[in-house]
């Protein structure tokens, strides 16, 4: 019984570590904001997400599944994708808002701790869904903010290096309207939304030549233009909820008309 006990507790100690991990990158985050250091703090946000992705599945790999590992991710979750971000975006962008900055940066650590608690709810109920998310995924709008954090703090710095001009023309503009984008990021999270969430372990075996090839030029194209390829991925899951929401209404408003005609 207690090789048993043992056992089960190491299952549920290895995912827990690398959970820490990103709890740690949260904290690192919020003190890089203090210093004004936003490459750090975005950085150290993007970093938890590997922490984040990594976590649950080494839990399903060494069946480490736990109600005390949902509660603690989604604690963690909270810090590095929820606090941190806002605290990120209020320092970088929204103080210079006045009045106004902190109920939108408030909102978005708001909604994304709405987010994690309907999360956890359903999980306890259901399970949840493997293939997709309700709302926009918590790490999917930190990881939208700091990416656009660090594009801008190139340009800020004068250090374009290997960058994609066109992207890097349209930040300045983007940054007159990021306290509209941290809202619209905040709805999302809240919504009902339907998003991929790329559980499959098929997603990641390539069925085919073609596939494998183009799986080889992303990564060689993150390799080179990692900024520019990091904040394109997430900006293009950010438009997959609305533009797949539109599409689907669409194709049910034609498929529908003829018969109410």
């Amino acid at each position: 019984m207690d090789r048993l006990a043992l056992k089960r507790g190491g299952q549920v100690l290895a995912p827990s570590i690398l959970t820490v991990g990103n709890m740690a990158c949260g904290f690192y985050a919020l003190l890089a904001v203090q210093r004004q250091q936003f490459v750090s703090a975005a950085t150290a946000i993007l970093v938890g997400m590997v922490f984040d992705a990594l976590d649950g599945r080494i839990a399903r790999l060494v069946h480490g599944e736990s109600s005390f590992g949902i509660e603690f991710d989604s604690l963690s979750d909270f810090l590095t994708f929820g606090i941190a971000p806002a605290h990120m975006m209020y320092a970088f962008i929204l103080k210079d808002y006045g009045v106004f900055g902190y109920p939108i940066a408030f909102l978005y650590a708001m909604c994304g701790g709405l987010r994690l608690a309907r999360f956890n709810a359903v999980a306890h109920d259901s399970g949840g869904s493997k293939t997709h998310f309700t709302g926009l995924p918590i790490p999917g709008g930190a990881g939208f903010l700091a990416s656009f954090v660090l594009l801008y703090q190139m340009i800020e710095e004068g250090r374009p290096g290997h960058t994609w001009k066109f992207i890097m023309d349209q930040i300045p503009a983007l940054y007159g309207l990021m306290p509209a984008m941290v809202l619209v990021v905040a709805f999302l999270m809240i919504s009902t939304i339907p998003y991929p969430a790329f559980k499959q372990p098929s997603v990641l075996r390539p069925r085919s030549i073609r596939i494998l090839l183009a799986m080889v030029i992303a990564a060689m194209i993150i390799f080179i233009f990692p900024q520019n390829a990091v904040f394109v991925i997430f900006l293009i899951y950010l438009l997959l909820g609305p533009v797949g929401w539109v599409v689907r209404r669409t194709r049910g408003l034609l498929r529908s008309g003829p018969s109410a005609a």
